[in-house]
């Protein structure tokens, strides 16, 4: 009997063994799939395009900081971008003084927040891959649901991400800053190109 005893002890202590390196196996692979996206303002350029009658307009917002976690396995991912909006310009000092008064309420409102929330599509661990993103744009106080097309480029310790999407942006309840000799369109064309440092756990 106690010879009996001996060889389930150790039977047992193997299997638990086993367990236990199992599920460390399991959360070694869990956390090794997730990377964190650091970018970097002095990389990261947006620019928006807005369209009337006489020409095209042309401008730029700063990035105010912004990280991102990206599960590969869940196809998550989190964190947040955040925008100047107060930093907005075309070049033109009339032009702008009337986007921050009137359309964008820039001092009332002085942040633009996209929050992603997962991808659709398939992120490869290294080079190019074209995938769609969504989440939450707040713009004005408010928050909407949006989707937008990226195309990302992953390196070893770096990164890279163009973006292209419309804002509605009369359509959310803003005005449109239109005169009588100048008409401009009830939509802006955003483009962002994000750069920044890769971590891999």
């Amino acid at each position: 009997m106690p010879a009996f005893n001996l060889a389930g002890g150790k039977t047992l202590r193997h299997r638990l063994s086993l367990v236990s390196l199992t599920l460390l196996a399991i959360l070694s692979a869990a956390s090794a799939q997730q990377n964190t996206l650091q970018l970097d303002p002095a990389q990261t350029t947006v620019k928006f395009t807005l369209g009337d009658v006489l020409h095209t307009v042309h401008g730029t917002f700063r990035l105010k900081h912004g990280t991102l976690q990206f599960d590969s396995a869940a196809a998550k991912l989190t964190g947040e971008i955040v925008v100047d909006a107060k930093s907005g310009e075309s070049g033109s000092k009339t032009r702008d003084g009337k986007m921050h008064r009137e359309v964008l309420e820039s001092a009332q409102y002085p942040e633009i927040v996209f929050r992603p929330d997962r991808v659709e599509g398939t992120v490869s661990s290294k080079g190019k891959s074209t995938v769609k993103v969504y989440g939450m744009f707040t713009i004005h106080g408010v928050d909407r649901e949006i989707t937008v097309p990226a195309e990302a480029d992953l390196e070893e310790d770096r990164w890279t991400a163009t973006l292209h999407f419309t804002i509605p942006y009369v359509k959310w309840g803003m005005k449109n800053p239109s005169a009588l000799f100048l008409r401009v369109d009830d939509t802006v064309q955003i483009d962002v190109v994000a750069a920044g440092s890769l971590t891999q756990p």
